[in-house]
C-alpha cells in the first residue's frame, strides 16, 4: 500500500477511546503513515468501534468511494471490522506486508420522495410509527407486485443480509452476488389480505418502490443502516441497488462465509 498513508480515524471521542487512538495513531506515525483531521486529505478512513462504528464512519464520511476503510473492534471482531485494538501491530504489519486485500462491498441507494438520495450497506428499514398496520403498495420497475400490510420491510444488501434481515427470516445471501433482499416484518396473510410471504431477491438492474398508503399512518419511521432519517410525512421510497462501491480493507484468511459459520454454526 504505499500510495495510501494518510489515516483519519473515526470514533466516539470518551476519555477511554482517545487514550487508545493516541496509542494508535504513535504507531501509525512509526509505520510509515501520516494522520490527517480531514475526510478531504484521507485516503484511509479507520473506525474505532464495532460494526455500528464502522456503518456511522461510513455515514459521516459519505461513502467515500476513493478511500480505504478499515474496521478496529474494541472487542472482538465482526463483520466488518477484521482487526482488534489490542492487535493494532497485526493491522500495521499485514498492510505494510500485502497480507490483506481490498473487497469491494455493494451499496444500496434509497431516494426518500424528492430528497437526495442516501446510501446502505446493510439495509433500510421502514416501520410502523404507530400501533396501527403499515400498508405499502410494492412495485417493481414501476409494476404493482403486492400491497403489503404489516409492522413494516426491510431492504437488506447481501453483506447486510446477516443481520436484522436475518432476524426475520431472511436469506443469507453470498456479497459476491449483486442484489437486494426484501423481507417482511410481520405480515398478515388470511382471506383478506394476502402478501408473498417470504423474501425475495432482486436482480441489480431492478428498481423497488415501496409506497406509503396515506391512511393515517403517515409518519413512518425509516431507517438507514443503524441511524434513522427525520423525514416526516414520506409517500415513497425508490431502492435501488447502486453502482457506488465501498473498498474495505480485510484480511486474505478472513472471508465473509468463515465469519457466518463462527457467528451461526
Amino acid at each position: 500500500m504505499p500510495n495510501r498513508k494518510n489515516v483519519l480515524f473515526f470514533y466516539k471521542h470518551t476519555p477511554e477511546l482517545k487514550e487508545k487512538v493516541s496509542s494508535l495513531k504513535e504507531f501509525a506515525h512509526s509505520n510509515g503513515f501520516q494522520t490527517v483531521d480531514e475526510v478531504k486529505d484521507a485516503n484511509i478512513i479507520v473506525s474505532i468501534g464495532g460494526d455500528n462504528a464502522f456503518l456511522q464512519a461510513l455515514r459521516k464520511t459519505n461513502f467515500q468511494e476513493n478511500c480505504l476503510y478499515v474496521g478496529v473492534n474494541t472487542d472482538e471482531i465482526g463483520f466488518y471490522t477484521d482487526f482488534t485494538i489490542n492487535e493494532v501491530d497485526k493491522m500495521f504489519h499485514s498492510m505494510k506486508n500485502e497480507q490483506v486485500e481490498v473487497r469491494k462491498y455493494s451499496t444500496i441507494e434509497v431516494k426518500i420522495d424528492e430528497e437526495t438520495p442516501y446510501f446502505c450497506l446493510n439495509e433500510c428499514s421502514i416501520r410502523s410509527n404507530v400501533i396501527k398496520t403499515l400498508v405499502i403498495d410494492v412495485l417493481i420497475d414501476d409494476q404493482h407486485f403486492e400491497t403489503f400490510r404489516g409492522d413494516g420491510m426491510i431492504v437488506s444488501t447481501p453483506t447486510g443480509s446477516t443481520a436484522y434481515n436475518k432476524s426475520v427470516r431472511g436469506a443469507v445471501v453470498d456479497p459476491h452476488l449483486p442484489s437486494m433482499q426484501v423481507s417482511e416484518i410481520a405480515s398478515l396473510n388470511n382471506n383478506d389480505y394476502r402478501t408473498l410471504g417470504t423474501s425475495f431477491l432482486l436482480a441489480d438492474d431492478r428498481t423497488l418502490k415501496l409506497q406509503i398508503v396515506q391512511d393515517g399512518n403517515d409518519y413512518p419511521i425509516i431507517g438507514l443502516d443503524n441511524e434513522a432519517v427525520s423525514i416526516h410525512h414520506a409517500k415513497q421510497l425508490e431502492i435501488k441497488v447502486s453502482t457506488r462501491q465501498i473498498k474495505v480493507l480485510k484480511l486474505k484468511n478472513n472471508s465473509f462465509w468463515e465469519k457466518v459459520q463462527r457467528k451461526f454454526l
